[in-house]
């Protein structure tokens, strides 16, 4: 099955128009063959701690918009979205949710576990508490947003049922480095796909350099791209995770 990272810039809380910035780079990713088109962490709205502002309900712009891009393709879409809980009160803090439609419109949600205490992502956004795996074509998929990566033991009590980790990111510029080597390491460790989907630009006082990545279950780049917007797509395989799997058992050495 083909994945696509969007690597694309975002308009500082312009939702109208990053989505029409991103509807023709979903198209095309479908058109090159990607079932599955991963966008960035706050792809509407850019990473904006002005949640009380800019967060949404379950059936919000953002939401949608991948809803019916995804309906319209018939491909499934993803990217994350300030996003209250359903039935929440409007003093609550919102989460910070990846958001996966698929073509059918049938949505699945991850909060991110882990929001970003450093430029205090927690004062405004609440925390989740449950990982999500979804399987999309044969292809057991778990979702993670931006800081999650680097936090390895969720990523390692997942390996056992994962192919894929999709990890949608603003990470900024000045921390790169440290974006490429943790995609990198939690392929090695899991012997799984990881799919890095990272904004370029600038936007809320930081650069952005994107360095998106696809990486195998040997950790070897599939497909890269750094500053500039671009779309990655890249064939991933279940039986390639398996057979390295087979080849390299180190996962059953795991306590």
């Amino acid at each position: 099955m083909k994945i696509a990272a969007v690597q694309h810039d975002v308009v500082w809380e312009d939702r109208d128009a990053n989505h029409a910035r991103l509807a023709p780079m979903i198209a095309g990713a479908a058109g090159a063959g990607a079932r599955l088109v991963v966008l960035t962490e706050m792809f509407s709205t850019g990473f904006s701690l002005d949640a009380a502002r800019i967060a949404e309900d379950a059936d919000g712009p953002s939401s949608c918009f991948l809803v019916e891009q995804a309906e319209l393709h018939g491909v499934w879409v993803c990217g994350s979205v300030p996003e209250r809980a359903p039935g929440a009160p409007t003093t609550a803090k919102p989460f910070n949710t990846l958001v996966l439609a698929g073509p059918d419109r049938t949505v699945h949600r991850y909060r991110k576990i882990h929001p970003f205490t450093y430029a205090g992502e927690d004062k405004h956004y609440d925390a989740g508490r449950d990982f999500v795996t979804v399987d999309i074509e044969g292809l057991r998929v778990s979702l993670f947003v931006c800081y999650d990566l680097r936090f390895a033991d969720e990523f390692w009590a997942l390996a056992r049922a994962t192919d894929v980790y999709v990890v949608v990111a603003n990470w900024p510029e000045s921390r790169r480095r440290h974006w490429m080597a943790l995609l990198q390491a939690r392929a090695i460790e899991n012997q799984a796909y990881v799919i890095g989907a990272n904004r370029v630009g600038e936007g809320g006082g930081l650069t952005y350099s994107g360095d998106s990545r696809i990486v195998d279950p040997t950790g070897g780049l599939l497909a890269t791209a750094s500053r500039r917007e671009a779309v990655l797509v890249t064939e991933v395989e279940a039986s390639v995770v398996a057979e390295t799997r087979d080849r390299f058992p180190f996962l059953q050495d795991r306590r």
